[in-house]
C-alpha cells in the first residue's frame, strides 16, 4: 500500500513541476542564458585585454631599445603613442619613459613638466619616480630651497625615496660651496646601513672626493714634450 502512496505522491510532484516550469520555465532559460553569455563575454574580454596587453609590452620594449640606442626622439614619439592606446597598467610606465627621452632629447623643459604631471596624478610609485628624476634633472638648475621643496613628499622617515633625496640635497650643496656640509652629509649617507648600496657607493665617492680637495685648481699639467722624428737620436 505504501508504494501506492509513494507512486501517488510522485506524480503530483511530477504534475507541480511541470506547471511550474510551463509558468516560469521562459525566465529560467532567460537567466541561464544571461550568465552563460555574460561569462563567455567575460572570456572574451579577457582574451581581448591579454592581447592588448601583450601588444603593449612588445610596443613598450621596442622603445626602449630605441631609447638605449641613442634615438630619443622617436622613442618618445613611440612612448607617447603607447600612453595613448595602451591599457591603464602601461599608461603611467610610458609617460615616464617618454619623459625621460624627452630629457635625454634635450626637451629639458616638456620633460620636467610632465615629471611634475606624472607626480601629481600618481600618489607614491610611480609618481615619486618622477619627483625624484625631475629633482635629478634640475639639480643644477634649482635652488636648494626649491629643491628642497620639490623632494619635501619623498623627502620624510617612512619614504623609500628619502636616501636619494638627500643625495640631491647634498649635491645641491656641495655645487653652492658649502663643501663641509655636503662632505657630512655624503658621509652620513655612506655609512647609513639601510640606504641603497648605490646611494652608499656614491655618497662615499663624493665624500672622499670633497675631503681630497675637490675639483679645487691645483694648476696645469705640463704639456707633453713635443714627438721626435723616427731615427733622431735623443740629446
Amino acid at each position: 500500500m505504501s508504494d501506492i502512496f509513494r507512486e501517488v505522491e510522485e506524480d503530483v510532484r511530477r504534475e507541480r513541476l511541470e506547471k511550474w516550469w510551463k509558468k516560469y520555465g521562459d525566465y529560467v532559460i532567460a537567466g541561464v542564458s544571461v550568465v552563460v553569455i555574460g561569462v563567455a563575454g567575460y572570456k572574451l574580454w579577457q582574451h581581448y585585454t591579454e592581447q592588448q596587453r601583450l601588444k603593449a609590452s612588445s610596443e613598450y620594449q621596442s622603445a626602449i631599445q630605441l631609447g638605449q640606442s641613442g634615438q630619443y626622439a622617436v622613442a618618445e614619439q613611440a612612448f607617447a603613442r603607447i600612453a595613448k592606446h595602451a591599457p591603464s597598467g602601461y599608461v603611467a610606465v610610458a609617460e615616464l619613459a617618454r619623459a625621460d627621452s624627452l630629457v635625454a632629447s634635450g626637451k629639458t623643459a616638456e620633460g620636467i613638466a610632465l615629471y611634475m604631471k606624472i607626480a601629481g596624478n600618481n600618489e607614491g610609485g610611480l609618481g615619486d619616480v618622477a619627483r625624484v628624476r625631475a629633482a635629478w634633472t634640475e639639480a643644477d638648475s634649482l635652488s636648494a630651497e626649491e629643491l628642497r621643496t620639490l623632494l619635501a613628499p619623498v623627502n620624510t622617515p617612512d619614504s623609500s625615496w628619502r636616501y636619494m633625496a638627500r643625495e640631491i640635497l647634498a649635491y645641491r650643496d656641495y655645487r653652492d660651496g658649502r663643501l663641509q656640509q655636503a662632505q657630512d652629509a655624503f658621509a652620513s649617507l655612506a655609512a647609513t646601513a639601510d640606504a641603497p648600496a648605490g646611494v652608499r657607493q656614491r655618497a662615499k665617492a663624493m665624500a672622499t672626493f670633497i675631503r681630497n680637495g675637490g675639483d679645487e685648481n691645483y694648476g696645469t699639467v705640463p704639456p707633453p714634450a713635443a714627438a721626435q722624428p723616427q731615427g733622431t737620436p735623443n740629446p
